[in-house]
């Protein structure tokens, strides 16, 4: 088993990985906007959440030896539904052409209220 662990000011309080990947199966923790240094990339704005959040678990997954096309699911979670464009945007320019499937929920909170998205992957790597 091989972790990556988040750089994120609440690990020590909360206790967890960003991600771990057992043989081929990568799966990747709740992802938010949160920086390491405690602020938030793109306060406000949905899709630029939705970009950094997506831009740590693609880091993540990669650090493990997989990539973007590797990424089977995500569950997208958003503070409001009524924005959900704004991920979807930012979802489809990042995966382009591979077609994860993916579901939305919203209606949530989360840690801080600047955040407005929290982000779930898996990834199953096959031998190249």
């Amino acid at each position: 088993m091989r972790r990556v662990v988040a750089k994120a000011p609440w690990v020590a309080e909360w206790g967890y990985s960003r991600a771990t990947r057992i043989g081929p199966l990568i799966e990747v923790g709740g992802t938010t906007a949160g920086r390491p240094d405690g602020t938030t990339e793109g306060p406000g704005d949905l899709y630029a959440q939705t970009k950094y959040a997506l831009s740590v678990i693609l880091a993540a997954v990669e650090e493990l030896g997989g990539t973007s096309s590797d990424v089977l699911r995500t569950r997208v979670f958003v503070r409001n539904i009524d924005q959900w464009r704004e991920a979807g945007r930012a979802h489809a320019e990042v995966f382009g052409e591979h077609l994860p499937t993916s579901s939305c929920v919203g209606g949530l909170e989360f840690l801080h209220p600047d955040l407005l998205v929290e982000i779930e992957a898996t990834a199953y790597v096959q031998d190249r």
